[in-house]
């Protein structure tokens, strides 16, 4: 029995950039619209949740306006690191890269990892080694080096603190700020779940820090039995509740839909650990569903191949 597809893409909670400015609110939900309109014709036309989350969030990638990809943010050494990881919610498959850059779309080597290798995630060297294993193209480091990214790190390292993409305040907590982070979840017209979760971390982090997003059940989780979900926010705080797999338990053990799921992971989130950022899922039955504790989170949804929808 075929199914009717859904699809979800996010883009980072927080605040936009400069959200009193029409034209950069525009932007943003233009690149969305444009990115899940792509992920529907590949549902629609028979394509797998896999394929759909990767080439979603490549796309996010390649967009210099979203921190992943060639978008973003700089570490303390004014040097790109990504991470990103994808996960099959039919035979929970993932791989997940840490620590790389020179890569456009760490999200294909992630799932490179997933079918190439015996392993899950590699990280820095060992992974940008296993990269040029694959034939993976590098790209030269001013590939990342916008003017946008440059200014950030330099305004952080005068105030001497890390600052979140977009972060206006630079205290680290404000609510202005924009947590850097793409991804995407799928529902396919086979039943199947995917997740992908891509991110350049945040500006002037320490050389080495990796956040949630490529740590299964942290910042992506897949399984056909409950949900896919991709997480964005305050890494640290998505890695001590391992939220992603948590929206999957209370779908497993409790009986949840989407809608459910998703409140009560968000309350555990802020209730626990105060945490800051969201969620997209999809649960097993194509519903979709999303929360955040921040004020806005830039994000899109296709729901049983229905009408295209956007949300900041």
């Amino acid at each position: 029995m075929r199914c009717a597809y859904s699809l979800m893409v996010h883009g980072g909670a927080g605040a936009l950039e400069n959200v009193k400015d029409e034209k950069t609110a525009v932007r943003y939900l233009d690149s969305i619209r444009r990115i899940l309109e792509h992920g529907r014709e590949v549902l629609s036309l028979g394509g797998s949740a896999l394929q759909a989350v990767e080439q979603c969030a490549t796309l996010l990638e390649d967009d210099p306006i979203f921190n992943a990809g060639c978008g973003s943010v700089l570490n303390e050494d004014g040097r790109v690191e990504m991470d990103a990881a994808i996960m099959d919610g039919q035979n929970l498959l993932a791989g997940a890269v840490a620590g790389v850059d020179g890569v456009a779309n760490p999200v294909q080597l992630a799932r490179l990892v997933m079918t190439k290798s015996e392993h899950v995630m590699l990280i820095g060297e060992g992974a940008m080694r296993f990269a040029e294993h694959c034939e993976v193209p590098r790209v030269p480091a001013n590939y990342f080096y916008t003017e946008d990214r440059i200014a950030q790190l330099k305004e952080a390292q005068l105030r001497h603190k890390m600052m979140l993409d977009h972060d206006e305040a630079g205290d680290g907590v404000s609510e202005d700020q924009k947590y850097g982070t793409i991804g995407a979840v799928a529902f396919d017209s086979n039943g199947n779940l995917a997740a992908a979760t891509s991110t350049g971390g945040i500006v002037n982090k320490r050389k080495g820090r990796v956040g949630d997003s490529p740590i299964v059940g942290a910042g992506v989780y897949a399984d056909n039995e409950t949900c896919a979900v991709s997480c964005t926010g305050y890494g640290e705080e998505f890695m001590r509740t391992v939220l992603a797999k948590t929206v999957s338990d209370f779908i497993f053990m409790q009986g949840m839909d989407a809608s459910e799921a998703a409140d009560a992971a968000i309350e555990y989130l802020r209730r626990r650990v105060n945490g800051r950022g969201g969620l997209i899922m999809i649960d097993n039955e194509g519903r979709c569903a999303s929360r955040f504790t921040t004020r806005k989170m830039i994000h899109g949804w296709i729901e049983h191949a229905g009408e295209t929808m956007l949300s900041f």
